[in-house]
């Protein structure tokens, strides 16, 4: 079964679930596509300031979002710009932690002719 999904809490939800297949809509398939186009060196650089955010974020409840942020510039060079990593912490978040990152690094990506883009495990 194919998962659709349009937010970022909807694609953590779908990888903490181990979806087979999921359908990232537009909006949200172009900072996938960036999320896994980051090379190795700069996902493990910005996977490190990512897990603070995650880490605070959860902690809190998400009141104590802007002090994980704090550590999020040198991740914010390394995948993209500050609106990748802000989704990368909304997606890590949703599923529990930063390791659905890591799972969605794995997912092969396929982009579709109407830009949207498909996940295959």
């Amino acid at each position: 079964m194919t998962t659709t999904v349009r937010t970022e809490k909807e694609l953590g939800a779908a990888l903490k679930a181990e979806e087979d297949e999921i359908v990232v809509e537009i909006e949200l398939a172009g900072k996938v596509i960036r999320i896994k186009a980051t090379g190795n060196i700069a996902w493990t650089l910005a996977i490190g300031a990512i897990a603070v955010a995650v880490t605070a974020t959860i902690a809190s409840g998400g009141v104590g979002a802007p002090a994980g942020l704090v550590a999020l510039g040198p991740a914010a060079l390394a995948i993209g710009g500050p609106a990748v990593v802000a989704s990368a912490v909304s997606i890590a978040v949703a599923a529990g932690g930063v390791g659905a990152l890591n799972s969605l690094r794995k997912y092969k990506m396929t982009k579709l002719s109407d830009g949207r883009v498909l996940l295959k495990r």
